[in-house]
């Protein structure tokens, strides 16, 4: 599976964003997704993840009650809603898709896409 993210951008604390994930390929309905983000200087770290029917999300700490991932399969695309954002939040931010169901470790997913580039400012 191919997945384009995108929606990253410069936004103010406080503000919202949403990003968004295209997967193209076979089944990719059939793909638990997650984002992961990665700060400068920083490692990569999980950030919210979402099963195939969408309908049991986990989030890090870190986002909970300001960040909701969801997904349309119809569109074969999974989008995180940002909310509240805070300059701490700023990374480059990645989806990723495994088949194999839950997990918060990135080298467990196997497929990732190219990363967006999101950018609170305070």
């Amino acid at each position: 599976v191919q997945l384009q993210a995108s929606g990253g951008g410069l936004v103010q604390a406080g503000g919202s964003l949403r990003l968004s994930c295209a997967a193209s390929g076979r089944t990719t309905s059939a793909y638990y997704m997650a984002w992961f983000r990665q700060a400068p200087g920083k490692e990569r770290e999980f950030v919210a993840f979402t099963n195939w029917s969408g309908d049991s999300p986990y989030y890090a700490d870190s986002v909970k009650g300001r960040f909701t991932i969801s997904r349309d399969n119809t569109k074969n695309t999974v989008y995180l809603q940002m909310s509240s954002l805070k300059p701490e939040d700023t990374a480059v931010y990645y989806c990723a898709a495994r088949l194999a169901g839950w997990s918060s470790r990135s080298h467990e997913y196997r497929y990732w896409g190219q990363g967006t580039l999101v950018t609170v400012s305070s």
